[in-house]
């Protein structure tokens, strides 16, 4: 494929439109089809005004090809780059995906910190509608609740660096064609076609057979994620006033008094804070012992995650290990 000199400013690229109150900002540049898509955008629309970071994860062979189009690419387009070097590799019962996930995003918020004055706060990622039904998807098959249900927020915060994600309803077909359009090119993860992850299964196998069922789904998919996103937040006020209402550390009395719903909700929302979190197993278990803990010599010591709740006299208290 031909790569042009400069951006054609006529090609078709979804509106950025979200972005246009942002100062200086980062793109989250991979070199695949939808990064290439969203740097190549946003330098036409705001020359001198964008930067970008690519993490370089070091796990396939391919790595290489992918920073030298970065590099090559921001040259270009006159868009200042920052490499980043992680080891991406799964510890023992973490999945790879993960892995790679929390290393980048650390990688993120290390080059924003360290480069160009550590002005910049504000990163732009590219991922798009059809991202976000996977997601959907993954999450449905984990049998996740609403915070897993919500998918991936249009607007978050994670290690002190606010992402945006403004093509969340833009199909991946979009985008790579407006890269055709444009007469820009990209590099293929070879990864990308490899059925044993299950995001690529969702991707090839069942997402066409739901596109021929149901022609809309990017849409109804993501306005489901939408409403559990909204009732989530809502759980979050209600935890964060029961909180203050039985007390941090929880007084066991206190819990008592809500409804069950209502002491899940909170535990979770105080193990978080602990950072800690329970597997839907055991805090039931927990429920269960708050519930019976009725005399003063009630033992309550719950495995959560990677530590424990106990009963610490009239309260629960947290330890990790």
């Amino acid at each position: 494929m031909a790569v042009s000199p400069t951006p054609k400013l006529n090609a078709n690229f979804p509106s950025l439109d979200a972005l246009q109150n942002l100062g200086p900002f980062a793109v989250a540049l991979s070199g695949g089809a939808d990064s290439t898509a969203l740097l190549v955008a946003c330098a036409a629309r705001w020359p001198g005004k964008v930067h970008a970071v690519h993490v370089h994860h070091g796990l396939q062979a391919a790595a290489d090809g992918f920073e030298a189009h970065c590099m090559a690419l921001c040259e270009r387009l006159h868009v200042p780059l920052v490499v980043r070097r992680v080891n991406a590799a799964n510890a023992s019962g973490e999945s790879p995906e993960d892995a790679a996930r929390q290393a980048r995003y650390r990688a993120f918020a290390d080059a924003l910190q360290n480069n160009w004055g550590g002005q910049i706060n504000h990163m732009v990622l590219a991922q798009h509608a059809d991202d976000q039904v996977e997601t959907l998807m993954l999450a449905l098959s984990r049998g996740a609740g609403l915070p897993g249900l919500a998918c991936m927020p249009a607007v978050a915060e994670r290690y002190g660096v606010t992402y945006h994600r403004p093509w969340l309803e833009v199909p991946g077909s979009h985008l790579r064609d407006a890269l055709r359009a444009a007469e820009e090119s990209w590099v293929e993860d070879p990864t990308n076609g490899d059925t044993r992850y299950t995001r690529n299964r969702i991707r090839a196998e069942l997402l066409p057979v739901i596109e021929q069922a149901f022609p809309s789904f990017r849409q109804t998919f993501a306005r489901s994620a939408s409403h559990a996103a909204q009732a989530q937040a809502l759980l979050q006020e209600m935890a964060e006033q029961d909180l203050q209402l039985v007390g941090n550390p929880p007084a066991i009395k206190a819990l008592q008094q809500l409804s069950e719903a209502r002491q899940s909700n909170v535990l979770r929302h105080w193990l978080a804070l602990e950072h800690s979190q329970a597997s839907a197993a055991q805090l039931q278990a927990l429920l269960v012992q708050v519930k019976a803990c009725t005399t003063r010599g009630h033992h309550i010591d719950i495995k959560v995650g990677r530590g424990f709740v106990r009963r610490d006299g009239a309260v629960l208290r947290c330890y990790n290990l």
